[in-house]
C-alpha cells in the first residue's frame, strides 16, 4: 500500500463509523476513495442531484441544509453526509455547501453496500439517523475501554524514518524538524520478514528498531558518542512493535511488559505510526491507565497507598460506562501488576541491583487478569539457578517483604495461606520450581494438590520473564499426559458447589453475618474458574484467562458442540453479578463484598442466576466422568 492509500486509512480509522472497522475493511474502503477539493461557497450536493457515493470530509467544514433551504447542520473533519440518500432514493435530500475549502473523500456506493453488509456497527451508525455528537457519545460509552478501541485511532502523523546508515546529528535534526520523539531506522532486508516492507518507489526496507529522545540521552550524549555515529550502531537489538488492528490495551500491557514508552504501530509489516505511552494516558485520562501511569510517579509505599481510593473510583467508572468482566478483570489486574512493579523498582533503589535474575510471578486471579476490587495478593519469587541462599536470600527475602507489605498498605491484604514470596517455599531457583510442577503433576492426590491448584494460574509480572514461561510450557506439555493429575485437579474442582436445591431453589449461606446470602465468588465464579483450568491443562493450553481458556477449549473439541459457549455465557453473567455488587456496595460506603441477598435483587436476575448455577452443576457433573481416577490408583 502505497504513501497515499496509508493516509487515506489512517484518516478514516480515527473517526466513527470507520474507527471501529477491520484492517481488511478500512483497506477495502481506503483503495476505492476518490478526492475533490472544493472552495468556500461552492456547492458539493444540490437538491435531488443523483447520490452515488458517500462524502467524508478530510479536511474544512460543510454545511448542510433543508430542502426548504434552512440549515441543517454544520460538520468538520471526519464527518460524513449523503448516506441518507444513498440508503433511500440515491436523490440529495440534503442539498451539502462547502463553508469553507474542502477536501472530500468520495467512497462509491459498492464499497459503501460492502461496509454495510460487513459491519453491523457501520450499518447501524449510517441507518439510524443519529447526530454525530449523539452517536458518539453513545458508541464511546460503549467503546470506552481500552480493549476495544483499536490503536490506530492514536495516531496522529506517519512516522519519520531514517536508513541505518544515517547519523545521529541528521536522526537528531529531522526529530526536532517534525516535531516527534522518536525516529523508525531502516536497513535492507534481513532475517525479521514480519517488519520488511516495500514503499512507494519499490524498494525493500526492514525495520529495525526505534531511536527515541532517552536513547540519544542514554547512548549517545551520555557515553560520549560521535555525532557522526550511525543510528544503526545505538539502537537496541529487538524491536517491538505491534498491529494497529490491537486494541489500545493491549498497546498498553506491551509498554509496561517492556518497560518501554514509544512502540511503533505497524499495518501488516508497513509502519503507519508510533504511539507513545503519553498519547494513551490522554486519550484515557481519569481511567484506569491514567491511574497506572500516575502509580509509576510515585517515589514511596506512602504515595502508592493514597491512590487506593483512585482504584475504586476507576472500577466503578468501567462498571458503569458498560465494560464487560474480562475488561474489568484485566483493568484491576494491570493495576494491581503496575502497584507490584513500582514496589519492586523500589525496592530495588533501596536495596541495590539484586545479586542474581529474577522473576516476581503473580498467581491466580491476577495471572489469569480476572483480578477483582475484593482480592488478596497470591505471588512466588522465581530465582536464576545462580542462586546461593547463604549469599543471596537475604536480598530477596527484603525485596519480598517490602513489596507484600506495600501490596497490604496499597489494598491487597496479605494472603491468609501464605501465598507469598515472604514465604521460603515460594521463593526458590527455577529448577527447584520445576520439580515442583513435576511433583504436583507425575504424584498427583486430591489433598496435595488441594492448596497447589493456585500455582497452575501463573504469569509473570516484573523480571526474567523467560523463567516463567519455562514453566508455562511445562506444565503445558506434562499435565495432558496425566490422567492421574487431571482427575485430582477434577475432584478438586468439585469441592465447592453451586448453591442449587431441589427445584433448583437456592441454598443460602448460614454463617451469621452472611446469613441467608449466596457468596458469589465461592459459590460461583471460583469453581467455575477451576473446571475451566482442569480443561485447559487436559488440552495443553498455555492460556491464564478463563475466557481464553475456553477459546483452546473450543479448539481441541474437548466438549461436545455448544457446552463452551455455555461456560463462557454462566462465567460472564456470575462475574458480572458479582462485579455489580462490588459496585453498589462502594456507592454505599460499605465494605464491597462477595455475598447477595436473592430478595434483594429483581426476579430476572435470580431466574439468570439459576440459569448460570445450573450450567455450573451440570458442568460438575461431567467433569466427574471425563476425568476418572485411573484404576490402579483406586486399588492402592
Amino acid at each position: 500500500m502505497d504513501v497515499e492509500l496509508l493516509e487515506i486509512r489512517q484518516h478514516l480509522g480515527r473517526f466513527p463509523p470507520f474507527d471501529g472497522l477491520s484492517d481488511e475493511l478500512l483497506d477495502e474502503v481506503a483503495g476505492s476513495v476518490e478526492v475533490a477539493y472544493f472552495k468556500a461557497g461552492s456547492d458539493i450536493l444540490v437538491l435531488d442531484q443523483e447520490v452515488h457515493e458517500l462524502c467524508y470530509i478530510r479536511s474544512g467544514a460543510v454545511e448542510v441544509y433543508r430542502r426548504g433551504g434552512e440549515l441543517y447542520n454544520r460538520l468538520g473533519e471526519g464527518d460524513i453526509f449523503g448516506h441518507f440518500s444513498l440508503i433511500r432514493n440515491h436523490r440529495a435530500r440534503f442539498p451539502a455547501r462547502a463553508m469553507e475549502d474542502s477536501l472530500i473523500y468520495f467512497i462509491p456506493e459498492p464499497a459503501f453496500q460492502r461496509l454495510c453488509e460487513a459491519d453491523d456497527n457501520f450499518a447501524d451508525f449510517v441507518e439510524l439517523e443519529r447526530p454525530r455528537l449523539e452517536s458518539t457519545v453513545k458508541d464511546d460509552k460503549k467503546n470506552s475501554d481500552m480493549m476495544i478501541t483499536r490503536v490506530r485511532k492514536l495516531l496522529t502523523r506517519y512516522p519519520v524514518m531514517v536508513e541505518a546508515s544515517t547519523t545521529v546529528q541528521e536522526a537528531a535534526r529531522q526529530i526536532t524538524a517534525s516535531g516527534a520523539s522518536a525516529v523508525l531506522v531502516l536497513d535492507a532486508p534481513g532475517d525479521t520478514p514480519r517488519y520488511t516492507f516495500r514503499d512507494s518507489q519499490d524498494r525493500h526496507w526492514q525495520v529495525q528498531g526505534i531511536l527515541t529522545d532517552s536513547d540519544f540521552r542514554k547512548h549517545v550524549v551520555a557515553e560520549g558518542r560521535s555525532p557522526e555515529t550511525p543510528v544503526g550502531e545505538v539502537i537496541g537489538p529487538r524491536l517491538i512493535a505491534i498491529q494497529s488492528d490491537e486494541s489500545v490495551q493491549e498497546a498498553m500491557l506491551c509498554m509496561l511488559r517492556n518497560n518501554i514508552h514509544h512502540l511503533p504501530v505497524m499495518h501488516r509489516r508497513h509502519p503507519v505510526g508510533i504511539v507513545h505511552l503519553s498519547d494513551i494516558i490522554r486519550y484515557e485520562t481519569g481511567s484506569s491507565l491514567y491511574l497506572v501511569s500516575n502509580i509509576f510517579h510515585q517515589s514511596s509505599v506512602e504515595g502508592l497507598a493514597r491512590l487506593s481510593p483512585d482504584v475504586r473510583a476507576a472500577f466503578v467508572r468501567l462498571v458503569e460506562e458498560g465494560a464487560d468482566s474480562r475488561m474489568v478483570g484485566s483493568a484491576l489486574s494491570t493495576i494491581g501488576r503496575s502497584f507490584t512493579r513500582r514496589l519492586l523498582e523500589l525496592a530495588e533503589e533501596e536495596l541495590g541491583p539484586p545479586p542474581v535474575g529474577y522473576c516476581f510471578m503473580a498467581l491466580g486471579s491476577m495471572a489469569r487478569n480476572e483480578q477483582s476490587i475484593v482480592t488478596d495478593q497470591d505471588n512466588a519469587l522465581v530465582l536464576d539457578d545462580d542462586f546461593d541462599p547463604a549469599r543471596h536470600d537475604a536480598y530477596f527475602l527484603a525485596l519480598a517483604q517490602r513489596v507484600s507489605d506495600g501490596l497490604d498498605a496499597c489494598g491487597y491484604p496479605y494472603c491468609n495461606g501464605d501465598i507469598m514470596a515472604t514465604n521460603a517455599r515460594w521463593r526458590q531457583p527455577l529448577s527447584v520450581w520445576k520439580q515442583y510442577f513435576r511433583d504436583w503433576i507425575d504424584h498427583p492426590s486430591p489433598e496435595r494438590l488441594l492448596h497447589s491448584s493456585i500455582f497452575f494460574d501463573l504469569d509473570t509480572v516484573y523480571g526474567e520473564n523467560a523463567f516463567v514461561e519455562q514453566l508455562q510450557d511445562l506444565v503445558a506439555s506434562r499435565a495432558p499426559k496425566s490422567p492421574l493429575f487431571l482427575a485430582a485437579m477434577g475432584r478438586n474442582a468439585l469441592n465447592r458447589t453451586p448453591p442449587l436445591g431441589f427445584f433448583r431453589t437456592f441454598v443460602m449461606e448460614k454463617d451469621g453475618k452472611h446469613n441467608n446470602s449466596i457468596n458469589l465468588k465461592r459459590r460461583g465464579t471460583a469453581p467455575m474458574t477451576d473446571l475451566i483450568r482442569v480443561h485447559a491443562l487436559a488440552c495443553g493450553s498455555r492460556a491464564q484467562n478463563s475466557f481464553a481458556r475456553l477459546d483452546d477449549i473450543d479448539r481441541t473439541q474437548l466438549l461436545a458442540p455448544g457446552v463452551s459457549q455455555k461456560l463462557r455465557y454462566a462465567l460472564e453473567f456470575l462475574s458480572m453479578s458479582r462485579i455489580r455488587h462490588h459496585v453498589i456496595d462502594i456507592e454505599h460506603e460499605r465494605a464491597p463484598d462477595n455475598n447477595i441477598e436473592p430478595e434483594n435483587i429483581s426476579d430476572t436476575e435470580r431466574h439468570n442466576l439459576k440459569d448460570a448455577f445450573q450450567v455450573l452443576s451440570n458442568a460438575q457433573k461431567f467433569l466427574k466422568f471425563r476425568y476418572p481416577m485411573p484404576s490402579r490408583a483406586r486399588s492402592r
